[in-house]
Formats: structure tokens, sequence, C-alpha cells
């Protein structure tokens, strides 16, 4: 049987609300860990025996649903589910001091940022952002373990993002340039991610050394990049903006044609899902460069890396 000795290492924030809750050391481990539970499943399957874990969405999902739920079970623990607005039957921190007292982890999707904080104030067990406004940190880190994979060491390859400045956008900028990757993001005015975390990557940056650039040029950004990566220009929560979001984002789709700009061994990357013909084309999508299935995989891996570490 493999050994467990990656997960002697804790996250020390205890809660995972956005990416920097991890440190540089945490964010290695947890990478070199997953490499270790993907490349052999059984050796890991008893790491959370007896430990049960809330699952809160407040959106539908998928990956991000079944990704967990699998995690949890494939290590040996169980859990719990719940849809539906959280606090909206009661106070939120009703809600987070009951879960305490059932269950070792909360794993929550919300409409905001907000909640996760709340959830993590008041709960005293580890709580997990499975994706809020402001962040994705969950899928930053299937993203980045993909790139690894591909490319191996991430220093001084370049990502570019290309669409809108969203959440995802935010966690695999910090997350990117934290391990020395260089960031591209082209968004159409209006779009940009948010000054703040624009503000944390640019010192994350200087630190490790990875170039980041800001541009409305989506061939600008995706010049010479080693993964080109894009999201759904209408994120949930944005549904009556959809129409006007068609017109503006509409020169930044995904085509072959931009995708020649980037490295001839440049990967396409997407968090799913896709709405094809929109942000992305179906040829590009489909092609031998998309690695979308395996990021989608490799959540599985990663989130059982990063419970590993929050709960020991």
């Amino acid at each position: 049987m493999a050994s467990l000795e990656h997960t002697t290492m804790r996250i020390a924030a205890r809660d995972f609300r956005r990416d920097l809750d991890a440190s540089h050391e945490e964010l290695r481990e947890l990478l070199a860990l997953t490499h270790a539970v993907k490349r052999d499943p059984a050796a890991y399957r008893s790491a959370l025996a007896g430990k049960y874990i809330s699952i809160l969405f407040e959106k539908p999902s998928l990956r991000t649903r079944l990704t967990f739920e699998l995690a949890i079970k494939q290590l040996g623990g169980d859990a719990v589910a719940s849809t539906g607005k959280i606090g909206q039957r009661e106070p939120l921190k009703d809600v987070a001091r009951n879960l305490e007292r059932w269950t070792q982890c909360i794993v929550a999707r919300t409409y905001l940022q907000e909640t996760i904080d709340q959830l993590a104030e008041w709960a005293s067990v580890p709580v997990v952002n499975a994706l809020s406004d402001i962040y994705h940190p969950c899928q930053a880190l299937a993203d980045v373990f993909t790139l690894e994979e591909r490319f191996g060491d991430l220093r001084g390859k370049k990502v570019a993002f290309v669409g809108d400045g969203n959440n995802v956008a935010h966690s695999l900028m910090l997350t990117a340039v934290r391990l020395g990757a260089d960031f591209a993001i082209a968004t159409p005015e209006g779009y940009q991610p948010f000054a703040d975390i624009v503000a944390e990557a640019k010192a994350l940056a200087a630190v490790s050394g990875a170039q980041l650039a800001l541009t409305g040029d989506p061939a600008e950004a995706v010049s010479g990049a080693h993964a080109v990566y894009t999201d759904v220009w209408t994120s949930m929560g944005f549904e009556d903006e959809a129409a006007e979001r068609r017109v503006n984002f509409q020169p930044y789709q995904v085509t072959a044609e931009l995708m020649e700009k980037a490295r001839p061994e440049a990967v396409f990357m997407h968090c799913l899902p896709a709405h094809r013909g929109e942000e992305v084309v179906d040829e590009v999508i489909e092609s031998e460069r998309s690695v979308v299935f395996q990021q989608a995989e490799n959540r599985l891996h990663t989130q059982k890396a990063l419970l590993m570490m929050l709960m020991g």
C-alpha cells in the first residue's frame, strides 16, 4: 500500500474560502498529494473513514457536486446534502452551528462570497468554497494540476484567459501566478477582473517572477500561450444580461483562428458547462487540443487531496 505521508500537512487557515487560504507551500503539497492520489487511489480509500461532510448547494451543479460526493465516498467517508438558499428558512449562523454538530466539514456552493465567509465564521469545522460570485478555488486547483500533467513545472508557461473576468478568472489568475506561470486576460470593457484581486495577483507575480497582463485584445492575450481558457459569457445570476453580453463578448469567442495565435502545443481549457457556438466553437472544444474532460476528471482528485489536508 502506498504511503500516506503527504496527508501530514494541514491547511493552517482551517477553511478554504478563497485561493489564498492555502499558503504557497500548502498549494505545492496539495498538488503533490493529488498526483499520489490519482496514481494510487486505493491507497487512500480509508483516509476519511468515519467522517461525514455537509454539502450545501444554492446553485445547480454537475461536476462540483458529483466530484465532491465521489471524493468523500472514495476516501471512505460519507456526505449529506441540502439544496436551496442557505439561511432562508433560519439564520445562517444557526445553520452553521447545527451542521458543525453533525458533520466534520461543510462544502458550499453559493451565490455570494459573504455566505461562505459567514459559514466559516460561525462553524467550528472546515468550510470549503465550492463556488461563489468572487472565487472558484476548487476549479483552479484542477486547472493547474491539469496543466502540470501536460507541461510539468508551470514556471515560464503562459496561461491566457479570454472572456469574462469572473470568479473562474479570479481564482485561475491567483493560482497560476503563484506557481510562476505568466497570465494574460482579455476582456471587454466593463468586464475586467476585480481591481483588488488584480492587485493581489500582481503582488504574487512579483514574488514568483510571473508576468501578468490585462488587455482588451484576445489575440494579444493568446499570443504565445501554452493554454487558452474561456468560460460562459453569462454566469448564473446574470441571466438578465444575456442578450447584451452576447453582443459584447462576440469578439472574444475562441475559434480555431484564435487558437492559432497560441503555441503549437497549446491546449484549450474550459470549466464547463460550455455554451458551444458562444464562447467557444465546437471545432475547438472537440479538437485534440481540448483538455476540458481531463480538467473535469481532475476535480475529483484535487478535491480528495484538499479534503484530506483540511480534515487530516
